[in-house]
């Protein structure tokens, strides 16, 4: 092999040189900012207080969540002394300064509370009248008290909450991104999954269509992408008949 000129050889030791005697100063890095917020999903028999957090990165312009943490309320309910305001703000208490201490305490005016009721606590209607509203009113009253920014409280209807558990499956199957070899966030090629919600008296069967295909349904807009949702609702196929198939079966 020819030797390499030695000219080159000096050019480059020099160069070696300089760069080693130039001072270097590292560049900070501004960290990614954590957010907060917090769902108050509330049952006629019980309520969950949950926690959620997302930092400053998007896809498409939809923040990507992650469930921190739990807490069930407790005594929350149709049964015993529930229809006292006072001991339903009571009840909370517990969950609030719970969560006031796992969010830092700068970020309490800036994290939303919301409290979504689930459609069988406006069933309660039939046989309460005024026990929904009621408990609705003081759920309300306990969040506005809390340090928290306080948005809204509303009762969810049922094609409502089964899009929540359609948007929830798919989310954690991530159907609307992954991340790729380099941790970056790229859309899935994945497809949608349908999903099926037994409760005691009925099904659900929730899962994306077309436009033209159901008169109704839930739009979504996310990940840049718009979904339209559409529950079919099975009554008669809950788990109270089920049981009582599966009793007679066994008494045959």
């Amino acid at each position: 092999r020819e030797l390499l000129p030695p000219w080159l050889v000096i050019i480059a030791g020099l160069t070696g040189i300089v760069l080693l005697c130039v001072s270097t100063k590292d560049v900070p890095v501004t960290p990614l900012r954590t957010k907060y917020s917090l769902v108050l999903d509330a049952g006629p028999s019980h309520a969950i207080l949950f926690i959620y957090q997302w930092t400053t990165t998007k896809a498409n312009q939809t923040g990507v969540i992650r469930e921190c943490s739990s807490c069930p309320v407790q005594g929350l309910g149709v049964s015993g002394d529930s229809d006292s305001p006072r001991k339903i703000e009571k009840s909370l208490e517990p969950c609030l300064n719970w969560a006031q201490k796992e969010i830092p305490a700068e970020q309490h005016s800036q994290t939303p509370i919301y409290l979504g009721a689930t459609p069988s606590m406006g069933q309660l209607n039939f046989a309460h009248p005024i026990l929904s509203d009621s408990l609705l009113a003081a759920l309300t009253t306990a969040l506005k008290s809390s340090p928290f920014d306080f948005q809204r409280a509303q009762f969810l209807s049922s094609p409502e909450k089964e899009a929540f558990n359609w948007v929830a499956v798919n989310y954690v199957l991530e159907n609307f991104f992954k991340y790729d070899w380099r941790g970056q966030l790229v859309p899935s090629e994945k497809g949608m999954a349908g999903v099926l919600s037994v409760g005691g008296t009925s099904a659900q069967l929730t899962s994306k269509v077309e436009e033209n295909q159901a008169p109704k349904g839930v739009r979504l807009q996310l990940y840049g992408q718009t979904h339209k949702v559409y529950t079919h609702h099975c009554p008669c196929h809950g788990t109270d008949q089920l049981r009582n198939r599966l009793l007679s079966i066994l008494i045959q």
